[in-house]
């Protein structure tokens, strides 16, 4: 009796050690690896730029932020996707570095999603994916291309947005606005 006491004890046990090892295992943003290091005093600047419309209703509230440190300052273009009754808030930190590369690819699929609707899958997808998690691209479905957004890394954060065209304007021009910031703070 005893041993199948232990045994289930064990069973019961088993989910908890898993998800501690699981979150010992995620790794830190780049947001997180700059704005988290104790000892230093960081001050966080943010610019609103125009709002990433989603394929239903509401939009992604979006800004650059710039992490002023004492020796460096940092850039990121910060996604927001709201607290509602339904869900939690989701936010996507992307650093200067991974928005250039995320408008080089996202250049690319757009390009792409054209051969990819004419081809008429069943279904198709075609994604990028950053270091720190965030994800763009699109799925084919019934021969139209639905674009979407997974903010984080570990949580059910996808956002599905209205179209490419909105994509592209916005990570455009939030590059370029970092590129500005980046001339005014030189540091």
């Amino acid at each position: 009796m005893k041993k199948i006491v232990m045994i289930m004890l064990m069973a019961l046990m088993m989910p908890v050690v898993s998800n501690a090892q699981n979150d010992a295992a995620k790794k830190l943003t780049k947001f997180e690896q700059i704005t988290s290091k104790t000892g230093r005093i960081f001050k966080f600047v943010d610019v609103r730029m125009p709002s990433i419309p989603e394929s239903f209703l509401g939009s992604l509230s979006t800004s650059i932020r710039t992490a002023m440190g004492e020796q460096f300052n940092s850039y990121f273009y910060r996604i927001e996707d709201p607290e509602t009754n339904r869900s939690v808030a989701h936010i996507a930190m992307i650093e200067y570095s991974d928005l250039v590369e995320i408008n080089k690819a996202l250049a690319k699929l757009v390009v792409e999603a054209d051969t990819d609707c004419s081809a008429n899958p069943d279904y198709l997808e075609n994604r990028f994916v950053t270091n720190d998690g965030f994800e763009i691209g699109y799925y084919v479905s019934n021969g139209k291309a639905n674009w979407y957004m997974k903010l984080e890394r570990y949580s059910s954060s996808t956002v599905f947005v209205k179209n490419a065209e909105s994509l592209t304007t916005n990570f455009q021009d939030a590059q370029k606005k970092i590129e500005e910031l980046k001339a005014v703070y030189k540091k």
